[in-house]
């Protein structure tokens, strides 16, 4: 009769922690790319098939309005709430400001990032766009801190 209690108490402790991984893993939500409406911001010369290497919309305010909420719905599961990282991925309050920031960014927004076969970032370029790219961007600057 042991044996039995305990062989009981392992498959009941085997299924409560299956049911507690699992519902960690749903823990992101939906990762589908949510979209960005950028159709009060400025038209880019040459929408997403010439991007610019440094953001046309530094300072402008209503870019860092569509670039905040922009990042929350995007950005945030893993680069952290208001810019924060929790350690997942970069801090992005520390990227530069310019144009080797900007550099750096387009890089990372449009092709994402992968090593060894694993992606580290997906791809945004083509989902969001070349607008909400640096609305995003835009909003990141105004988070910039040096500390």
């Amino acid at each position: 009769m042991t044996i039995r209690t305990g062989r009981a108490v392992l498959v009941a402790a085997a299924a409560i922690a299956s049911l507690s991984i699992g519902t960690n893993l749903y823990a992101h939500g939906d990762v589908t790319p949510q979209p960005v409406d950028t159709t009060a911001l400025p038209d880019i010369e040459g929408g997403n098939d010439a991007w610019k290497t440094e953001n046309p919309y530094t300072g402008n305010a209503k870019a860092m309005e569509i670039g905040k909420s922009a990042y929350g719905q995007n950005c945030a599961r893993c680069h952290g709430l208001d810019a924060i990282s929790g350690g997942i991925a970069p801090d992005l309050r520390y990227l530069e400001l310019g144009s080797s920031g900007d550099e750096w960014f387009v890089e990372r927004f449009r092709h994402g990032s992968s090593h060894d076969g694993k992606v580290y970032m997906p791809p945004f370029g083509d989902v969001l766009g070349q607008k909400a790219g640096w609305a995003i961007r835009a909003w990141l600057e105004s988070k910039h801190t040096d500390e």
